[in-house]
């Protein structure tokens, strides 16, 4: 394998800023981006956070209303125009979130603005009129930076049922693989709690969110009713320790995929990964949760 450097990441992500720039009028598609950049689609999104500092369609979002302001000021175009073209289907959204970066309204922002004011960006990246990006500043590290290891993993089987819907509502579904899986013998205190996260929140809708709640299993696992058998494939995993709220794993995700890997020299190999549960949130202060997030990595 050819290895991949931290340039060549930071290139690829520059073609992807770059075509965003040129087709702010288009709906964004995370697989045709995902192959401008030549990453898997499954890790596009979160190497693209990580590096830029925002989301795709945060990015997105905050180049359409720079392009408004950039408008406001050198056309004559009515704000209901600028507001469609910004993807706002009505004025007072529009104005909300315009509002919200430039702290004027759209038609006080055309009254008075002289100079187009410049909006904070990590990643540097604005919207400009010509659809250039010539660079961009990838994020510095986080202080401190989680644990980051490489890890040869076997093929694991478990028992799973999926949930479909936002993270902080699995726990129902927990409930029921846990009920099913006690009488079975799974439950124990050294069973291993697994989740499979198919999709990021972050550009996922919340009701479009499928996991899969997993715990480990034998060869004897047999699916029933709900319940579901899977292998998770074995491999090189990249894993990172995350410890605190699960709410703040994508902090972790976004180091993991936006920092580590870029100067790891290794590139992640298709399909999702999987977080191990090192103790439970029924009997741990969420300041104290330790998550292993599993990434695949190619050979």
């Amino acid at each position: 394998m050819k290895p991949t450097t931290e340039q060549d990441y930071r290139q690829r992500i520059l073609a992807a800023l770059v075509h965003i720039q040129g087709h702010l009028d288009e709906a964004v598609s995370l697989e045709e981006l995902a192959k401008v950049a030549h990453f898997s689609p499954y890790h596009f999104h979160r190497v693209f956070r990580g590096m830029v500092g925002e989301s795709v369609m945060a990015h997105v979002r905050r180049l359409r209303i720079e392009r408004g302001a950039y408008r406001l000021k050198f056309s004559e175009q009515p704000v209901t125009r600028i507001a469609f073209e910004a993807g706002y289907e009505t004025h007072e959204a529009f104005t909300r979130a315009f509002k919200a970066m430039f702290d004027e309204a759209p038609s006080r922002f055309r009254e008075i603005h002289r100079s187009l004011p410049t909006p904070a960006a990590e990643s540097g990246v604005h919207y400009d009129p010509d659809g250039k990006v010539a660079e961009f500043a990838p994020i510095p590290a986080q202080e401190p930076p989680p644990d980051v290891r490489v890890e040869k993993v076997d093929c694991l089987r478990v028992a799973f049922m999926r949930h479909v819907g936002p993270y902080d509502q699995v726990t129902q579904t927990w409930g029921a693989l846990i009920a099913w899986a006690q009488p079975r013998g799974l439950v124990g205190p050294f069973m291993m709690m697994l989740g499979i996260t198919h999709d990021d929140p972050e550009v996922t809708p919340p009701d479009k969110i499928r996991y899969d709640a997993c715990l480990l299993g034998g060869d004897d696992l047999e699916p029933e009713g709900d319940v579901g058998v899977q292998r998770i494939a074995a491999g090189d995993y990249a894993v990172a320790r995350h410890r605190g709220p699960y709410e703040k794993l994508g902090d972790t995700y976004a180091h993991l995929c936006g920092q580590w890997l870029p100067t790891s020299g290794r590139t992640f190999r298709a399909g999702p990964g999987f977080e191990v549960y090192r103790n439970s949130p029924h009997d741990t202060p969420a300041e104290n949760l330790v998550t292993d997030i599993h990434l695949p990595l190619e050979s």
